[in-house]
């Protein structure tokens, strides 16, 4: 069995997805059916149970599952709001959860990939290197990335990152994010403005290295990030903390270009001013160092950012679909 925590989620159905095309049915999904995309993500998955996390975290602690029938924990169940203010809420499901989950995977010798983020990274004026020497020189923007970064240095502190798997995910995007709403990717909102009014809206650059539109980001597609993701079951030798991205920075404006493309549509942006509040944090550049990843045998190509906009929007997009696996 293969435990997949956030299962019903964005990037976890997806991974489950995946699973099930590798041959893996007996899936255990940690979820909670609270929104009907979730449902719609679960529903062409192939799984033994799916249970909440509340019930999972009980079982584990009460030593309910035989480690002997476990194969591997993939652990993306999280708070993975960026504006959320309640840290005990964080202490708890992205800390002590997670905690639970690589002591349990530890001590019984199962093998667990749990999900770190990009958000440890804050600006980024300390690079995005992946080194574990280099954790405390980190500034996350908020408590998410606060609540991440604390338990990749608590896993390194423990001598956990020995054994298990830490995954950074930069800026994902693709099919099975609709629950998301207001967290979506800015491809999944950018696309209900393009379709209903006809251009899409970009911040303006405040920072004067950068024209209006050229801020950059690491994008990667869904499934890429799941193949990385599933690199690190077949490979269980690799431990660590990894970034998970293409390693390569576009800019918005690329981004929306692909966007017009995929829709054959005349390209119109508008550029418009970026909130006071969003200023103070917003990041210029991001761009992961993935030389580790590379390192640990990942050699795969990955989607080029107008190849992975074009599949969004045409298989999923544009009809509202979701994705079972190819």
């Amino acid at each position: 069995m293969i435990v997949v925590t956030g299962g019903a989620g964005f990037i976890g159905s997806v991974l489950a997805a995946e699973l099930n095309l590798h041959g893996h049915k007996d899936l255990l999904i940690v979820d909670s059916l609270d929104h009907d995309e979730k449902e719609h993500n679960a529903a062409g998955l192939q799984y033994e149970e799916l249970i909440s996390g509340e019930e999972f975290r009980r079982k584990l602690q009460a030593g309910d599952f035989d480690s002997a029938e476990i194969e591997a924990i993939f652990h993306l169940g999280a708070i993975t709001s960026t504006t959320e203010q309640d840290w005990k809420l964080f202490e708890d499901v992205n800390i002590a959860f997670s905690q639970e989950v690589i002591r349990w995977c530890t001590d019984k010798d199962v093998r667990c990939v749990y999900i770190s983020s990009a958000a440890t990274y804050g600006l980024g004026e300390k690079g995005y290197s992946d080194d574990h020497e280099l954790f405390e020189q980190l500034e996350p923007l908020n408590l998410y990335g606060k609540s991440k970064l604390m338990v990749d240095i608590w896993a390194r502190d423990g001598g956990y990152l020995d054994k298990v798997v830490g995954l950074r995910y930069f800026n994902v995007f693709g099919p099975n994010e609709y629950h998301k709403e207001e967290m979506r990717s800015v491809v999944a909102k950018k696309y209900d403005q393009l379709r209903e009014k006809g251009y899409i809206e970009l911040f303006k650059s405040n920072n004067p290295r950068f024209k209006d539109g050229e801020q950059q980001r690491d994008f990667i597609y869904v499934t890429d990030a799941v193949a990385a993701t599933l690199h690190f079951l077949e490979n269980r030798e690799a431990a660590g903390v990894f970034n998970i991205g293409t390693g390569k920075a576009r800019n918005w404006n690329s981004m929306a270009r692909a966007m017009f493309a995929a829709e054959g549509k005349r390209l119109d942006i508008k550029y418009i001013d970026m909130p006071a509040n969003l200023a103070k944090q917003y990041q210029d550049f991001t761009q992961a160092d993935i030389s580790k990843l590379r390192a640990a045998g990942f050699g795969a190509d990955m989607l080029s950012l107008e190849d992975a906009v074009e599949d969004y929007i045409v298989n999923y997009l544009r009809e509202h679909q979701h994705y079972t696996g190819r």
